[in-house]
């Protein structure tokens, strides 16, 4: 590789960075929808037309933040995690938990990207899906832990066999666990997810004040959800 490409290649990579930076900001003023390339552009004292070779339309730029996102709130969660007795399932599960909270608090907009209004028009490609499941990934792996180390209690209430079918394209996030269990998982990773939907989006203002001992109350209660010996 010559030097004259190497930095031709940190060049791009610099303004590709400011391109991402600029539209991050741009989700806090204007939301997902009014994301622009030409406002993108204009700040950066750009022509329109030479964004263009950086991301040919504001899809291509959606998906970079999507991605972006996604493999941001995965990392922490995975930093988070690991960092964890590989036996305190329990705590392994809090710990994840508390992790995707502190990312969606501190990137409200960049949440509500991921996690929020579908963009109207857009079609998230298969490129999101590696960076969109490593939180479940995590996830995943706690629950197939505890089961095949006996910590997970399985729920007297069996699902219907009519979801069979869905347990078994959702078992491949948390291989070996009955159809029980994987239930159980399921409602306790959406309600977490709800829960910071709640929160981001203003649904508490009003309500709870100490937002951070009442997650942490109700991400037990999931884990007792989940079937986990507290």
């Amino acid at each position: 590789m010559t030097a004259s490409r190497t930095a031709r290649e940190r060049v791009r990579a610099e303004l590709i960075r400011e391109i991402t930076d600029i539209a991050r900001r741009q989700l806090a003023t204007e939301g997902a929808g009014g994301l622009s390339l030409r406002a993108v552009a204009r700040e950066m004292g750009m022509v329109s037309s030479a964004i263009y070779r950086y991301f040919p339309s504001r899809d291509d730029l959606l998906t970079t933040l999507i991605i972006d996102g996604y493999n941001a709130v995965g990392e922490a969660v995975e930093r988070a995690e690991a960092a964890c007795p590989r036996d305190d399932f329990t705590g392994r599960w809090l710990t994840a938990c508390h992790a995707v909270r502190d990312w969606a608090v501190a990137h409200p907009h960049e949440y509500a990207l991921l996690y929020g209004s579908p963009v109207p028009g857009y079609h998230a490609p298969q490129d999101t899906i590696a960076a969109r499941i490593r939180d479940v990934t995590v996830l995943g792996r706690i629950v197939s832990d505890a089961w095949n180390a006996g910590a997970l209690r399985a729920s007297a209430v069996e699902p219907p066999a009519e979801l069979e079918a869905e347990a078994a394209g959702l078992r491949e996030h948390m291989p070996g666990v009955p159809d029980v269990i994987v239930w159980q998982a399921l409602t306790a990773w959406t309600s977490l997810y709800g829960w910071l939907s709640f929160e981001v989006f203003g649904q508490f203002n009003g309500t709870l004040e100490d937002r951070h001992t009442a997650f942490d109350h109700s991400m037990r209660l999931m884990a007792a959800t989940m079937g986990l010996a507290q």
